[in-house]
């Protein structure tokens, strides 16, 4: 808690009859100014906060200003910041100048970093104190980037670092600390977890109903009974985090878990009206968030990754619209596509058949809705069919058996099916049916090169290429050493010109008559093409395209020659 003392300087001024003197007393008063009392806990998040229950998650580069702002028109209560690495936060000024936008809609508002140092995540959250109402350390990031760099998820095994680092900042701040984090292996671990957080000064812990290994394809679902019992164990808010996909499952976790907020990640990216239940059409939500980015610009890729989010459904539908969505550079490409975008889907909202487009899912395809990922235990059928399929190809190539598989992608009635074989490359993939070599294609590209060889199967012509490389050095190398002999040849007969006295002015008695032709000695005229031919030996002019050009310029300028006429000109008469 910081504490603020003033000084009081009392400037007493006594008049007399006859002079004027100013006596100073300085009365030094400790403690004039209260203590300001830091909030904490529910009284923290009751005046501070709002008393928020409906929660934008920290998203790296996708909870950004616009999409922030957008969120709050739309029934959020509360954002945080995307994560901010503290360390690069508190060293590069661009990075924290960009992390630092905000406004007064903006509000109230979170900062979150991730951290492994005290001393450092403390200097962070100093920079930001004054222009939000909380800071909040990372602890369940489960990325590999976060194992390597020591923060997120990856500290939860470090409970005495991670106590140091809350507590430090909870001593020395003036407002308030708050942490999110992952459940561990079991409840009575992941209980005194939460104590331990609580204990250090955490004011809000707000917990992701699943573990640091359950991420990617492997996801599930989010445990809401573990969160339920962090709830009654601690005497802090608690937010929830997991499962949250609609506003009927943000109503439902707030009666299950009895928890203060519910926080929504990936179901507000697919859908920002989430927390009013709303299901906008994609274009509307797309045409206000890039409305918000002509007045908060951010960068391109952000931009572009919450467009093929809120276009998830409608990309399936409609595929040939991500490779403009994918090569747009600029705002107006992507508001460009964004019209495209609504262009295809009224076409089937004209038809007016919405059971029709739905396909599965909850709402057609042109509306903003959720997306389901598909459960831990399909992706592991998955994952064995495709280990069984490759364990099966290793043990026919190692057998010598008749090595090959049977094409079944396309559907056909077992009647008409024709089975093709593939034969199988030594490394283990089919082989193309259209190599020359008869291997797969990244065989083929080491063989070529080896070689050096051609596939015209697998459009491979490095030995080609090699080929016309040669000849354009040997062209090359033969047009230096004809321009080097005929530089020589002139230099020498300009040098023998110069010794026989050079140019004779004409007389008096020869003006007006017409002169035989003799050969050119306009020393000027040669130097300037003896300098062009020295630039092309040195790489400036190296093709015979290049002398070409200059061949042309000098006959518009009237200085080329036929062959006839090449080493005749007229003449002035000479003494």
């Amino acid at each position: 808690m910081l504490m603020y003392r003033k000084c009081l300087s009392l400037f007493i001024k006594v008049k007399h009859s006859r002079r004027r003197s100013t006596i100073t007393l300085n009365c030094i008063f400790a403690n004039i100014i209260k203590p300001m009392e830091k909030k904490s806990g529910h009284d923290f998040w009751q005046t501070s906060l709002g008393g928020a229950k409906y929660v934008v998650a920290p998203m790296v580069a996708q909870s950004e200003l616009p999409w922030r702002l957008l969120s709050r028109r739309h029934g959020a209560q509360l954002c945080y910041t995307p994560m901010y690495h503290s360390h690069l936060f508190c060293r590069d000024a661009a990075y924290r100048k960009v992390a630092m936008e905000t406004n007064g809609e903006d509000k109230p508002l979170i900062f979150q970093f991730c951290a492994n140092d005290p001393d450092v995540f403390l200097e962070a959250a100093r920079h930001v104190e004054h222009i939000c109402q909380g800071v909040d350390l990372n602890l369940g990031c489960p990325q590999g980037i976060a194992r390597r760099g020591h923060y997120g998820a990856f500290l939860q095994d470090e409970w005495d670092l991670v106590f140091k680092i809350i507590n430090h900042a909870h001593k020395n701040l003036s407002i308030p600390v708050t942490c999110k984090i992952r459940v561990l292996e079991t409840l009575e671990k992941t209980v005194e977890y939460a104590k331990m957080l609580e204990r250090a000064g955490a004011q809000i812990i707000t917990v992701h109903g699943r573990t640091r290994e359950m991420k990617g394809q492997l996801t599930g679902l989010a445990d809401w009974n573990l969160i339920k019992a962090i709830k009654e164990a601690v005497n802090v808010p608690v937010f929830a985090n997991g499962n949250i996909q609609s506003l009927v499952d943000v109503e439902r976790c707030l009666e299950e878990t009895g928890v203060d907020g519910v926080m929504s990640a990936e179901g507000n990216l697919h859908n920002p009206y989430l927390f009013k239940g709303k299901y906008p059409t994609v274009w509307e939500a797309a045409d206000e968030y890039l409305e918000l980015v002509k007045q908060f610009p951010c960068s391109m890729s952000t931009i572009r990754s919450h467009l093929f989010r809120l276009w998830h459904h409608t990309l399936e539908k409609h595929q040939q619209l991500r490779i403009p969505l994918s090569k747009a550079r600029t705002l107006e490409d992507m508001v460009a596509v964004s019209q495209e975008v609504k262009k295809c889907c009224m076409e089937d909202v004209n038809e007016g058949d919405e059971e029709k487009h739905k396909d599965g899912k909850v709402q057609p395809y042109w509306l903003c809705q959720p997306y389901f990922r598909p459960s831990p235990e399909e992706t592991l059928k998955k994952v064995e069919a495709t280990a069984a399929k490759k364990r099966a190809m290793e043990e026919f190539s190692e057998k010598g058996e008749d090595n090959t598989i049977t094409d079944s992608s396309q559907p056909q009635s077992k009647s008409s099916r024709k089975k093709v074989k593939y034969d199988l490359c030594p490394c283990g993939n089919p082989c193309s049916l259209r190599c020359s070599f008869k291997i797969c294609k990244q065989c083929c590209k080491k063989k070529c090169k080896a070689l050096p060889a051609d596939c015209t199967g697998h459009n491979l012509l490095i030995k080609t290429r090699l080929e016309r490389k040669r000849r354009e050095a040997e062209e090359k190398a033969k047009i230096k050493v004809d321009l080097k002999n005929q530089i020589v040849v002139e230099d020498s007969s300009i040098q023998g010109k110069q010794t026989s006295g050079g140019i004779k002015k004409e007389s008096e008695s020869t003006k007006g008559v017409n002169h035989p032709k003799v050969p050119v000695d306009t020393l000027e005229h040669a130097k300037e093409i003896s300098t062009i031919k020295e630039d092309i030996l040195n790489g400036e002019r190296t093709s015979f395209e290049e002398s070409e050009t200059l061949n042309r310029q000098n006959e518009s300028d009237g200085t080329s020659f036929t062959k006839d006429e090449e080493n005749t000109c007229d003449v002035e008469s000479v003494r």
